[in-house]
C-alpha cells in the first residue's frame, strides 16, 4: 500500500466510520484496492463487505461506481454513508427526473464520491453517454455471484460487466458476495482477471448461529410456529424475528394467525404499496414491530444487528438462499436461532418455479427465425428488439429470454451494439425562441433544427431522429442521434425542458455465419434443460443438508468450500441429537381420476383461437395445470380459467406424463 494512502487509511476509518480497526479479511481487500489491484471479498452476510469499498472510495481520486441488484440494498447503504457525511447517491427508477439530473450534475462536478446503480442502468443510452464522460476509479459489483451461470441468482446482464469495465476504462474492480461456491468463485475470478491472492474468503461458519431443522407435517406447522415464537415475542422482552414464507398470500395469512395470538407481527411482501413496505421496514428497524412474516422481498438491505430468530416456515429455494437468509440473524455476534419447519409438501411448488424458466423449444425457434430473417434481409443485418414484445411473441419469460440472448452472444450469432429509447418527448419550460437565442453560430443552427423538427401537440413535443439527421445533412449540420440526445439532456439539466423517454430498444448486429435454426434450437433447448437439472439438483442438495446426520454448521460451510469450520459445532440440531427426517407430502388422489377435459378444454379452445387452430404443446398444458405463469398465459388471461394451477400440488413430471397420454389421441 502506498505510504500516503496507508497513512490516511486508519485516520479516515476512525474519523468517518468510528472504527479503530478492521475485521478479518477487510485489511487484505482494502489494501489490494488502495494499491491499485482488483479484488474479491467473499464474506458471510453481516461481516462488513460494504466497508471494503466505502473506505477506499474516500481515498481514491475519482468516482466509485457500485452495481447493486436491489433498490433496498442501495437505499440502506446510502443511508449509512450519508449519516457519516460521505457524498453518495443513486440513480434509480424510483427517482424523479429532476432528482436524477441533480445527481448527475453532482457527479460531473466531482462532488459525489459513490454512485449506486442497477446493472440495467448501463444499457440506458442517456446514462451511458453521461457516465462515459466521468472518470471512474473503481467498479464495485455487489452480490457478484449473479455474474456466474453456476450461481443461484444468475442475472444475464451481469455477464456484460467485464465489457462495461473496458468500455468505460475503469482500472479496478471489487467483487462482493456472501454466497459463492468454489465453482462460482472461480468463474467470478476468471471473468475479471483477479489474482488468486486477491480473492479473500473469510469462511462461512458463524459460531453464534444455532441451525435447527425440525420435521413438521403441514397441518401442524402453524401451531408449532405459534408455540415456538410465543415465548420469544413476549411483551417487554420481544426478540426481533423474521419468518420466511414462499408466497405473498401465505405471508398475510400467517401474520394474521400470529396477530390473533397477541404477537406483535406484520406481513411484508412485494405486493404491498412501496410506502407501506417502507413503513414496516422502518418500524422493524426501530423495534416497534417485533416480527416480520415475509417473502424473500424482505431482508436485502436490512442491516439490523440484533435479529435473534430467523424461521423458514416454507422451504427456502436453495442452500445459497438459506445461507443468505439466516445470515441476517445475529450480526451483533450474540447467539441466534435459525429454525426450519421442514417437510416436502412445498417441494413441487419450488420445482415449478424452476420448470417455468425453461423455454419451450418452439419459443427458442421463433427467436432464431427472427434473427435468420434479419440475416437474410439485406446488408445491414441490424436486429432491433423490445424485450417485452419478444417475450410475448416467443412465450419466454423475460429473465430466461435475457439468458437466451446472452447465449447467442457467446455463440457468435449476435453481437450487442447499443440500446436506445425508441421514443423521446419533451415539453418546454422556456420559450423555444429564448432557447434558440441562448446559443450562437453552428450550435444555434443545431438547436433551431431540433426546435423546427419537434412535432408539438398541446404540451409535449416528439422527435423523429431520422428526419432530423436527414435535414441536418441538407443544412451541413451534425445532427447525429447521440448529439441530439446529449442536447436534450443538457436542456433538461438546465431546467429549460422536461424530458421523458420510453420503449427501451436493444440493438444487435447479426453475424455472417450461416444459421441452422433447427440444430441451434435443439442445442439451446438442451442448454436450458441442463440448467433446469442443475436447479433441481440444487433443491435436492438443500434437502440433503436438512436431513444430514453430520453437523449442519460444518456441512453448510463445506458446501461453500470452507473446510475451517469445526467438525462439530455443538449447537445445531444434529449435534444436539436430533437428525431430521422430513415427512413426505400427504398422498394425493391419483391423476387418472382427474377430469382432463374439464380442466383443459377451455384453455385448448382459447389457445387455438389465438393461434390459427394450432394445438397447444404438451409443455404448455402442463405449465397451465401446474399454475406456472408465462407471457402467453398473461395475454390469454389463463388465470381466469378453471384448470389453471389445479394440479400444482403434483410433481411436474407426473402431470406432463398424464397430459402426454391424454393428448396422444386428440391432435
Amino acid at each position: 500500500m502506498p505510504s500516503d494512502a496507508l497513512h490516511a487509511l486508519y485516520p479516515t476509518l476512525k474519523r468517518v466510520f468510528g472504527y479503530d480497526q478492521l475485521r478479518p479479511g477487510q485489511q487484505e481487500v482494502i489494501s489490494a484496492i488502495v494499491e491499485g489491484r482488483s479484488a474479491a471479498a467473499i464474506f458471510p452476510t453481516g461481516s462488513g463487505k460494504s466497508l471494503c469499498y466505502q473506505l477506499p472510495a474516500l481515498l481514491l481520486p475519482h468516482l466509485t461506481l457500485v452495481i447493486s441488484p436491489l433498490l433496498a440494498l442501495m437505499q440502506d447503504q446510502l443511508s449509512f454513508l450519508k449519516r457519516r457525511g460521505v457524498a453518495a447517491a443513486s440513480i434509480d427508477s424510483a427517482q424523479s427526473r429532476e432528482d436524477a439530473s441533480a445527481v448527475m450534475a453532482g457527479v460531473r462536478r466531482g462532488e459525489i464520491k459513490v454512485l449506486m446503480i442497477s446493472v440495467e442502468r448501463l444499457k440506458n443510452e442517456r446514462f451511458r453517454q453521461f457516465i462515459a464522460q466521468v472518470p471512474i476509479s473503481l467498479l464495485v459489483v455487489d452480490e457478484a455471484h449473479c455474474i456466474s451461470e453456476w450461481g443461484h441468482n444468475f442475472r444475464p446482464d451481469y455477464l456484460k460487466l467485464p465489457d462495461y469495465q473496458r468500455q468505460f476504462s475503469i482500472p479496478q474492480v471489487l467483487l462482493l458476495t456472501a454466497t459463492a461456491t468454489p465453482q462460482v468463485i472461480k468463474d467470478m475470478q476468471a471473468r475479471f482477471a483477479i489474482a488468486a491472492d486477491d480473492v479473500i474468503a473469510t469462511g462461512f461458519y458463524r459460531p453464534n448461529l444455532n441451525l435447527l431443522i425440525e420435521p413438521v407435517a403441514s397441518e401442524e406447522k402453524e401451531q408449532r410456529l405459534v408455540e415456538w415464537l410465543t415465548p420469544r415475542l413476549q411483551t417487554g422482552n420481544e426478540q426481533p424475528s423474521i419468518v420466511y414464507v414462499t408466497q405473498q398470500q401465505s405471508a398475510e395469512q400467517l401474520a394474521a394467525v400470529l396477530s390473533r395470538r397477541g404477537l406483535n407481527v406484520c406481513a411484508y411482501h412485494a405486493g404491498l404499496p412501496s410506502e407501506r413496505r417502507e413503513e414496516i421496514q422502518r418500524q422493524f428497524m426501530a423495534s416497534e414491530v417485533a416480527c416480520i412474516v415475509a417473502t424473500i422481498a424482505f431482508g436485502m438491505g436490512i442491516d439490523k444487528a440484533d435479529i435473534r430468530n430467523v424461521v423458514h416456515f416454507d422451504l427456502p429455494k436453495s442452500v445459497e438462499n438459506y445461507s443468505q437468509e439466516i445470515g441476517r440473524a445475529g450480526r451483533d455476534g450474540k447467539p441466534s436461532d435459525c429454525l426450519v419447519l421442514a417437510n416436502r409438501d412445498a417441494l413441487n411448488v419450488l420445482e415449478n418455479f424452476v420448470y417455468g424458466d425453461t423455454p419451450e423449444r418452439d419459443g427458442i425457434r421463433r427467436v432464431l427465425e427472427e434473427i435468420a430473417g434479419v440475416q437474410n434481409g439485406g446488408s445491414e443485418r441490424r436486429w432491433e428488439l423490445m424485450l417485452n414484445a419478444l417475450s410475448q411473441s416467443s412465450n419466454i419469460r423475460p429473465l430466461p429470454l435475457k439468458t437466451l440472448l446472452v447465449q447467442l452472444e457467446l455463440r457468435g450469432v449476435i453481437a450487442p451494439r447499443f440500446s436506445y429509447f425508441a421514443e423521446y418527448r419533451f415539453k418546454y419550460l422556456r420559450e423555444p425562441e429564448a432557447l434558440i437565442a441562448t446559443f450562437e453560430g453552428e450550435r444555434q443552427r443545431f438547436v433551431q433544427l431540433i426546435v423546427d423538427n419537434a412535432n408539438r401537440a398541446r404540451t409535449w413535443c416528439s422527435l423523429d431522429f431520422d428526419v432530423i439527421y436527414r435535414r441536418g445533412g441538407e443544412l451541413d449540420i451534425n445532427a447525429e442521434r447521440s448529439r441530439v440526445v446529449s442536447a436534450l439532456e443538457y436542456f433538461n439539466d438546465q431546467g429549460w425542458i422536461v424530458l421523458e423517454s420510453k420503449q427501451m430498444t436493444e440493438v444487435y448486429a447479426v453475424m455472417d455465419a450461416p444459421l441452422d435454426v433447427a440444430a441451434l434450437s435443439d442445442e439451446l433447448h438442451g442448454y436450458f434443460k441442463s440448467k433446469e437439472e442443475s436447479e433441481i439438483a440444487r433443491l435436492n442438495a438443500m434437502l440433503a443438508l436438512f436431513e444430514s446426520d453430520t453437523c449442519l454448521s460444518r456441512r453448510l460451510a463445506c458446501y461453500f468450500g470452507d473446510e475451517r469450520a469445526p467438525e462439530r459445532c455443538g449447537h445445531c440440531s444434529v449435534c444436539l441429537g436430533h437428525v431430521a427426517r422430513l415427512p413426505p407430502p400427504a398422498p394425493l388422489p391419483t391423476l387418472e381420476n382427474q377430469p382432463f377435459a374439464a380442466l383443459c378444454s377451455e384453455m385448448i379452445t382459447r389457445y387455438q383461437t389465438s393461434s390459427e387452430g394450432q394445438p397447444p404443446s404438451i409443455e404448455l398444458l402442463t405449465r397451465f395445470l401446474c399454475g406456472i405463469t408465462t407471457p402467453l398465459f398473461t395475454r390469454l388471461k389463463a388465470r381466469q380459467l378453471e384448470g389453471f394451477g389445479k394440479l400444482e400440488a403434483y410433481p411436474y413430471a407426473e402431470v406432463r406424463q398424464w397430459v402426454t397420454a391424454h393428448l396422444a389421441g386428440q391432435f
